[in-house]
């Protein structure tokens, strides 16, 4: 009887020492991981997006007709007509693989400009941030300053000054968008600055540039990877608005924006030149928002 009452202590010992060992061995982002694949929207956003960027990148290589190819034939071709599957617009170009291209060219703006936005804005906010002081006080009015100039106004500045062409439109964009994560990481290093890791830190000796780079950053990926998924479908947003005005992506380039824009002008002869665009725009921009919204209820620790 002793003999049996031992060995169910020992096997309640062994269940919980397995039990301490899974958990101890479950990381934030492991948790964060099994989270977000629960999330039926996250991962239907994750595929419909996975299967967009391949369509981006390898459609314009296949399909049957270049996307700046004119054919004079072909004008205002309606869907199925003549080998092209969704029409063509009002210079006979194949609207397939102007929207492949378009689709391209608006992810990698998209990504190009929040990677921008992303460096100089977790720069800007951790420094800020983490001295603190005098310092913070001139770098934050200094993002105040930038806050209160018109978006349009200061992308159209620096494309008047510098020229118009793609990469510009990259810097432009990204350049106005850090703003928002600049002051998103301040908030979040207020935070982290006190914590015992970073008191640690300085008590080993390891300078302020160490300690932001080592410790305060790792530890903002969180906010700032849920953020980067919302700046994106935002920056892709901005570039349509700019060459839905006349001031984006230049013919015979193509943009989800510019193909929007030239729909909406030939919409009464031509109403697929607005629809498939436009549809292919929400989609991108539906799937963007879902993976935000899983990674945000992902990783908010409010939620476990």
């Amino acid at each position: 009887m002793s003999a049996s009452f031992f060995d169910r202590g020992s096997g309640l010992e062994g269940a919980q020492s397995m039990e301490r060992a899974a958990l101890k061995g479950r990381s934030l982002w492991d948790d964060a991981r099994r989270r977000l694949l629960r999330n039926r929207a996250a991962v239907a956003g994750m595929v419909v997006l996975a299967l967009l960027v391949v369509a981006a990148a390898i459609g314009p290589h296949l399909t049957a007709y270049r996307y700046d190819e004119i054919n004079k034939n072909d004008v205002w071709m309606a869907p199925l007509v003549h080998g092209h599957l969704i029409g063509t617009d009002a210079l006979g170009r194949d609207l397939l693989a102007r929207l492949l291209m378009g689709l391209r060219v608006s992810l990698a703006i998209g990504l190009v400009a929040t990677f921008v936005s992303l460096v100089i804005g977790v720069a800007w906010g951790a420094v800020a941030g983490f001295v603190g002081g005098r310092l913070d006080e001139v770098m934050m009015r200094f993002v105040d300053v930038l806050y209160s100039l018109p978006f349009i106004f200061f992308v159209i500045l620096l494309m008047v000054t510098f020229g118009s062409n793609i990469l510009l439109i990259f810097v432009a964009i990204g350049a106005v968008e850090w703003l928002t994560m600049s002051r998103i990481v301040r908030g979040q290093t207020l935070t982290l600055k006190h914590k015992e890791f970073v008191e640690a830190a300085r008590a080993a000796g390891l300078d302020q540039g160490g300690i932001i780079i080592r410790h305060i950053v790792p530890n903002l990926l969180g906010p700032v990877v849920v953020y980067v998924t919302l700046t994106i479908p935002a920056v892709i947003l901005a570039e349509s608005f700019l060459s839905f005005l006349g001031l984006g992506v230049q013919a015979p380039m193509a943009s989800l924006g510019t193909l929007i824009s030239n729909g909406a002008s030939d919409m009464e002869l031509a109403p697929w030149l607005l629809i498939f665009p436009s549809l292919v725009m929400v989609v991108t921009l539906m799937s963007f928002n879902f993976i935000g919204d899983g990674l945000r209820d992902a990783i908010d620790p409010k939620d476990r």
